[in-house]
């Protein structure tokens, strides 16, 4: 046993920078100019007690949509206090709470903990629309002039009932205070799928967020260099994390989780530097763990198939291969496990299944007047990757 089992280390400073979750000031938010500035014009009014305008914005994974969101409404919420005006706000992450009612108790959870209230919210006994009756009791209660709702990933809700709720609040008469709301979603089309009420009562303001190229992931790790101790991080560790990161749809969330990850796999190793050996480490890991969650109870005879798959790969100067040949192989790791063999009719499906999971990728091939139309299938990931994955499951 060492010394200190709770020893961390010589790598971080302040690990929390460097945590996906974490909200940052805004300040350290960079390469959204333009867009902090539309979510601050929207809240505006807010801040000087008027209403907030209600703002949807889209894009990809990892392009910072919440991260503005949150930011700046937090933000609002200090101006506002400067105005002498109560501006509070509350953040749902709809892929959590993905019916109404869930979500309804969230709002009103998080306005409870915004107020330092020691109100109660019951967790069951109580529809959509009492959690809702909470809120507005607590926003007049309080003086509250405008609440926020961040509706995260709003397309996972179950339906349009919250959304035509909050819309709709003060017209209503269910509450004196303005509210606003920002709907986040990573669908550019949510928009098509609302009711007709509802999207007539949304005002027409509404941001797309592009993904990040590599300066600009660049630039956000470098504002995060301060999560790590001085003099630690190898100069290339930044340019490969941000360039990795560009490669893969310009995600800033796995950037930073890459960097914090490199940083986490030296402090294991007992190093006094993270590098870019560090880096590529962490993302392979993170492969690793990604694929080992797919296969994660999966049934053993679909970790034979892809053991069949990842054994001619590695055997044969190719990637790609037709089920028949796949299904040869796995009969044989079948019977060598002392297990009957599935059909190649299932077999053939349970691959499709795969391809579906992005496991593997299937292509339909045209094989000419004498071999016909099959199908071909390859790994998505290298094959030590997956063959580690079924190890660690």
């Amino acid at each position: 046993m060492t010394d200190d089992i709770f020893a961390t280390g010589d790598i971080f400073a302040n690990r929390e920078l460097v945590r996906v979750g974490h909200v940052p000031e805004l300040d350290r938010v960079v390469g959204r100019d333009n867009e902090i500035n539309e979510v601050g014009r929207a809240l505006g009014p807010a801040t000087q007690g008027g209403p907030p305008e209600t703002t949807i914005i889209y894009g990809k994974t990892g392009t910072g949509k919440s991260l503005v969101a949150r930011c700046v409404t937090r933000e609002a919420h200090r101006r506002a206090t400067e105005n002498d005006r109560s501006l509070q706000y509350a953040y749902v992450d709809c892929s959590d709470y993905q019916t109404e009612a869930k979500a309804s108790r969230e709002m009103a959870r998080e306005l409870v903990k915004r107020l330092t209230t020691d109100r109660t919210i019951p967790r069951v006994g109580i529809g959509a629309a009492d959690y809702r009756d909470i809120t507005w009791e607590l926003l007049d209660l309080h003086d509250v002039d405008a609440f926020v709702v961040i509706l995260d990933e709003i397309d996972k809700l179950a339906d349009d009932e919250l959304l035509r709720s909050l819309s709709r609040a003060r017209e209503s008469g269910k509450a004196d205070a303005f509210v606003g709301v920002i709907c986040i979603s990573n669908k550019i089309e949510y928009r098509e799928r609302l009711n007709e009420r509802v999207d007539s009562s949304l005002q027409d303001n509404e941001l797309v967020f592009d993904p990040y190229d590599a300066d600009q992931l660049s630039n956000i790790l470098n504002n995060r260099r301060d999560a790590f101790k001085q003099g630690v991080l190898d100069d290339a560790v930044v340019t490969k994390t941000a360039a990795l990161a560009a490669r893969e749809h310009g995600d800033a969330r796995k950037a930073v989780d890459t960097f914090y990850e490199a940083g986490q796999l030296a402090e294991r190793a007992g190093a006094d530097r993270v590098t870019v050996n560090f880096v590529d480490d962490a993302v392979r890991q993170a492969e690793i763990n990604r694929f080992e969650r797919l296969v994660s109870g999966q049934p053993p005879h679909v970790k034979l198939i892809l053991r069949a798959l990842a054994a001619l790969t590695e055997q044969r100067d190719a990637s790609r291969f037709r089920t028949a040949d796949i299904y040869d192989v796995y009969v044989n790791f079948a019977e060598s496990e002392g297990a009957d063999p599935l059909s190649y009719d299932r077999v053939s499906r349970l691959l499709k299944e795969q391809s579906f999971l992005g496991i593997t990728d299937t292509t339909h091939t045209g094989g000419g007047p004498s071999k016909g139309s099959y199908l071909e299938h390859r790994l998505m990931r290298d094959t030590d990757i997956i063959l580690d994955a079924m190890r660690s499951d």
